[in-house]
């Protein structure tokens, strides 16, 4: 498990990171979202040792991270570093040479991760000859290329179509369905409800929210419901205790402000009949507004 405890950084008079806490754990997706210049970047270099922590630290399964266990993560860096005159599958497989695989290896790897993420044909291509998606696809390859005990993905499907998404999350799935902790960041908050396990939440340099993505739901769920009768909805704008946020034919949405459930759902069907009466979940893009 990869664990960030306590960790501080400042860059002159300016605190970048104040007391970071959270967990990765294996074989669990964790969302790492945050406004720009929350921090999120900062810390991913930390946990890389890209940057040194000003305070706390960053372990792997209980122990300080070595320079040999971090040579087996792999890192996907917001600003991408492969080279655009390299031949696509020459240079990730150079790349997985030197985080120590044979030569045989990296390139029985880079084939399968070429094929899983639909590049077999552009691997003979030189990088800046692709499309810019592609050239995402291909880094994610090269931080995938040597099977790498943890993952690190800066804004990993910055740039990708729905398709390439898909494609591209399911080779993160089956990593992470392997055992694989995999921290990413990403803008794209529907991508991200659809694909983490947990969540960290990070703003003005410390932890605004963290934990599974159900809990915090839960946790930030307002008592919130929406109705669907016959007839015309709008009846419940006058129903005290009651704070109608839309209304849309026989459909409404509202929150609860001293009224419970149960009274309103008997009000409905004392009215007439009722054809679903659900919880609103809030969607991740509205924890985020609220928590930052």
């Amino acid at each position: 498990m990869l664990k960030v405890s306590s960790i501080s950084r400042s860059f002159g008079a300016h605190r970048v990171l104040d007391g970071v806490s959270f967990e990765v754990r294996p074989g669990r997706m964790t969302g790492f979202l945050g406004a720009n210049g929350s921090g999120k970047t900062t810390t991913m270099r930390i946990v890389l040792g890209v940057l040194a922590a000003h305070g706390g630290e960053v372990t792997w399964d209980g122990a300080p991270i070595t320079g040999a266990v971090r040579q087996r993560f792999g890192y996907m860096p917001e600003e991408r570093g492969l080279y655009p005159k390299m031949k696509v599958g020459e240079q990730i497989a150079w790349l997985g040479q030197l985080h120590g695989l044979d030569r045989a290896t990296a390139r029985r790897n880079t084939d399968r991760l070429l094929a899983d993420l639909e590049l077999s044909q552009r691997a003979g291509d030189r990088l800046e000859e692709l499309s810019l998606g592609n050239q995402q696809r291909a880094q994610v390859a090269a931080a995938l290329v040597h099977d790498p005990l943890a993952l690190i993905l800066d804004e990993p499907f910055s740039g990708l179509d729905p398709i390439a998404v898909e494609t591209v999350l399911g080779v993160l799935r089956e990593r992470a369905a392997n055992g694989v902790p995999v921290l990413f960041s990403s803008h794209q908050l529907s991508v991200v409800e659809q694909l983490c396990d947990d969540l960290v939440i990070i703003s003005g340099g410390r932890i605004a929210a963290s934990g599974e993505r159900e809990r915090l739901r839960a946790e930030h769920a307002a008592p919130r419901f929406q109705l669907v009768v016959d007839g015309d909805a709008g009846w419940l704008r006058d129903l005290a205790g009651v704070r109608v946020l839309d209304v849309d034919g026989p459909r409404a949405v509202f929150d609860l402000d001293g009224r419970t459930d149960q009274e309103v759902l008997r009000t409905a069907l004392d009215r007439g009949a009722v054809r679903s009466f659900t919880p609103v979940v809030p969607s991740l893009d509205e924890i985020f507004k609220e928590v930052i």
